[in-house]
């Protein structure tokens, strides 16, 4: 006798959904990204990214304090820079927005970490992510900038710093640079699989970063390759990369499902300002819920495979989660 199965038995209640739950989506999953600014007494709107703000280092603690009390266990930093120059030498600058908001941070939650993010764009006045040789990036002239600036990162109070260049052999320099200084304990988060992406859009807004030419396609990721993911994901992983990181999140669910399989390093996601933004944009017109969509957009994430989810929706969603 055939017997009809029921597998609807396991989704008949909110308690039973809850007692066969698959994927747990926690606070303790997300960093939350901050952007900070020269100044003083400045929380400003970024217009492309609704809810999201450009903060004054002296405004930094008390968010940090809200952060931590949501449970969200993490931060990374950006920042604008009080000047730029053609080898952004403002970003290893002890004295820019970035290394004392770190600071600041580490001194008022000492136990939130603070994650580093390590590029150049923001602090270029070309706006691309390294040293220009003829309107080319010039791969390993680029390198002892981002030393650098990681070694100046972990000194500010860095628990990780975050590579997010795309230059080859980043990861291995950054990595001996950081142990030549005795910050052996500083972690590397690589944005290892980067993609040249449409995405990034608001990001570049806000950290005022969108190149003076041309685009970041001859050093970041062409959006159609997947294998060539996993080439970047192993080669990071030799160089002594502690946690590998697919970026953008939502479009790249199938990428971060084969780096998960192919690495034992802990995967990290970016929930980045597009995705974001497009959310927004459509809760503010009344067309999605927003807080549903968010919460199944990044469980959608940590369901592929991402322990660590960087978004802009941290502090909300660590708020519905615990309501």
């Amino acid at each position: 006798m055939n017997m009809i199965q029921r597998p609807r038995r396991l989704r008949i209640s909110s308690g039973m959904r809850d007692l066969v739950r698959e994927t747990e989506l926690s606070p303790r999953d997300f960093v939350y990204p901050i952007f900070v600014v020269p100044g003083e007494h400045i929380k400003e709107e970024i217009p492309s990214m609704p809810g999201c703000y450009h903060y004054s280092v002296d405004q930094v603690a008390a968010l940090a304090r809200e952060i931590a009390a949501l449970g969200i266990p993490a931060v990374e930093v950006f920042g604008l820079p009080e000047y730029k120059d053609e080898i952004g030498s403002s970003a290893w600058d002890m004295t820019s927005p970035v290394q004392r908001a770190i600071t600041a941070i580490k001194d008022a939650v000492p136990e939130l970490v603070v994650v580093g993010d390590v590029c150049l764009c923001q602090y270029t006045s070309h706006g691309h992510c390294g040293e220009l040789h003829d309107h080319y990036v010039d791969n390993d002239a680029t390198l002892p900038h981002l030393v650098k600036t990681a070694i100046s990162q972990a000194r500010a109070g860095a628990d990780i710093v975050a590579p997010s260049d795309m230059m080859d052999g980043r990861v291995a320099a950054i990595r001996a640079g950081l142990d030549a200084e005795g910050f052996v304990n500083t972690s590397i988060m690589s944005y290892a699989v980067k993609y040249a992406s449409g995405y990034y859009g608001p990001f570049r807004d806000a950290v005022d970063s969108t190149p003076s030419f041309g685009d970041r396609r001859q050093y970041q990721m062409d959006p159609a390759n997947a294998r060539e993911a996993l080439k970047e994901a192993a080669l990071d992983v030799q160089e002594g990369a502690d946690i590998i990181m697919v970026k953008p999140a939502l479009v790249y669910l199938d990428i971060v499902r084969q780096v998960y399989e192919a690495t034992d390093r802990p995967i990290a996601v970016y929930n980045v300002s597009g995705e974001y933004a497009m959310v927004k944009a459509a809760a503010a017109n009344g067309w999605i819920d927003e807080q549903r969509i968010v919460l199944e957009t990044l469980t959608s994430m940590k369901r592929a495979g991402a322990k660590i989810i960087i978004t802009y929706h941290a502090m909300d969603a660590a708020a519905w989660l615990t309501a």
